[in-house]
């Protein structure tokens, strides 16, 4: 199949370079001309992917008109905040044919809409795109060096997904499916925010008890929110819920959770940001659901102080020690 990838950093070059070993046509696109060359001659991603050799399948390029012709999926890998804009830059090349496969993990900040929601607007006058989230526990340099990954692909049209399905699993990469597109967006994205709590647990100096509470009672909001929009509970219980949200919190190569355990040990998010070269989707997505958990009633207390430790000049410290001191309740309250 001809694939393009849109998005050249650790996530998207990955998917490129599953792609490319199963045998598809790959173009990966990047809006960093030169970094493009240097793929071009290099055969690598020394920037976001270093080590890993690009396939001979796989084209680099800067032009939405290369990467784009004839492409049957079009995997959208690029930060949540930035989706609209590239997907109007991209809006005379599509066409009705191709699947839109989002393997970006968060939500619009000023809109509070997930990728699904984004592209069906930027497209609707058009066509009505047909869509497939991916998402589940993944990290790219495992999967760059062909370690067993396991990830879903979800879609309203099962069809569409199993297409996916097929494309995508290659040797180490296993995809499954399913039909909930919702619980599985909602699940990849709020699991970040939930991840850059886990590690100010982690940064402040608790163990192993802490950090299982937090996953579990993070579990517990990612569901009431997701639930709240129509998605089901399996699919939090699954790959995109559970399975990432394990992953994302206590995994070294999380940028969520480092952002978070650097935050515990006292250093100013201002600061952490700016020595990182890839986006920690869970800083923004804290604004966007935390926004959206107000908006729909949502009680959701992690999101809430990670939110206040974020953007409100809270302590790591004092958060912790508001969520333990909270009134006590039954576990599976509402």
């Amino acid at each position: 199949m001809k694939i393009a990838v849109i998005g050249a950093g650790s996530w998207g070059t990955a998917l490129g370079i599953v792609a490319g070993r199963a045998g598809h046509d790959v173009r990966l696109w990047s809006r960093d001309a030169a970094a493009v060359e240097f793929m071009k001659y290099e055969r690598v991603n020394s920037k976001y992917l270093a080590g890993h050799t690009l396939p001979g399948t796989v084209e680099p390029t800067s032009e939405f008109d290369e990467a784009l012709a004839g492409a049957e999926i079009v995997l959208l890998v690029v930060p949540s905040h930035g989706m609209r804009e590239v997907l109007s830059s991209m809006l005379p090349r599509l066409t009705a044919g191709m699947i839109f496969v989002s393997a970006t993990k968060g939500i619009e900040i000023e809109t509070g809409k997930r990728i699904s929601e984004i592209l069906r607007e930027s497209l609707k006058e058009r066509f009505e795109p047909r869509f497939v989230c991916l998402s589940g526990p993944s990290f790219a340099k495992e999967v760059a060096e062909g370690q067993p990954t396991a990830v879903v692909a979800a879609g309203n049209d099962l069809n569409d997904a199993v297409v996916v399905q097929e494309a995508l699993s290659f040797q180490n990469l296993r995809v499954y499916t399913n039909t909930d597109v919702v619980g599985t967006e909602l699940g990849g994205a709020v699991k970040n925010v939930m991840a850059v709590a886990a590690g100010m647990v982690a940064g402040l100096g608790f163990g192993s008890n802490s950090v299982a509470a937090l996953i579990t009672r993070g579990l517990a909001e990612m569901t009431r929110l997701a639930l709240s929009q129509g998605a089901r509970m399996e699919t939090l219980m699954g790959l995109a819920g559970l399975g990432d949200l394990v992953l994302t919190s206590t995994g070294s190569l999380s940028r969520n959770r480092y952002v978070g355990q650097e935050i515990g040990r006292g250093r100013t998010l201002e600061e952490i940001l700016s020595g990182m070269s890839e986006v920690a989707e869970g800083v923004k997505t804290t604004r966007a659901v935390h926004s959206l958990a107000l908006k729909l009633n949502v009680e959701m207390p992690i999101t809430e102080e990670v939110h206040a430790v974020l953007y409100e000049g809270k302590s790591a410290r004092e958060a912790a020690e508001a969520l333990m001191t909270r009134p006590l309740r039954g576990e599976f309250e509402r």
